[in-house]
């Protein structure tokens, strides 16, 4: 078992520079973001590890590229929101009911025409 010295590891400023982001942005990502929790050096620095660079990587796309809210990319990173690329909000969390009613409407509609009824 690899030791945990082993790992590489960066410093928000390798970070910062690696994802082309502010280093403020990554701490405030860790306040918002529980599973981000990097590792601290005796002098209180934080300590990256690739699997961190990956989690900020991802929470990145999911923000600056997708466009979701800070709380949107929290459910889809805790699994309980699918991200769904062909929609325009870009995350199906919880079905506004007005529009399933909707689309329910539409959709019968359309199985009438089909059924030739």
């Amino acid at each position: 078992m690899p030791d945990h010295n082993d790992e590489k590891t960066y410093r928000i400023g390798e970070v910062a520079e690696l994802l082309n982001l502010k280093t403020h942005v990554l701490r405030f990502w860790e306040t918002e973001f529980p599973q981000l929790a990097p590792l601290r050096t005796g002098k209180g620095q934080r300590l990256y590890t690739e699997e961190h660079v990956g989690l900020l990587r991802r929470i990145q796309q999911l923000l600056h590229e997708q466009g979701m809210t800070i709380e949107g990319a929290r459910r889809v990173l805790q699994g309980s929101a699918v991200v769904d690329e062909n929609l325009p909000e870009r995350v199906a969390a919880v079905p506004d009911p007005d529009f399933m009613r909707m689309l329910k409407r539409e959709l019968t509609a359309v199985r009438r025409l089909l059924s030739g009824g």
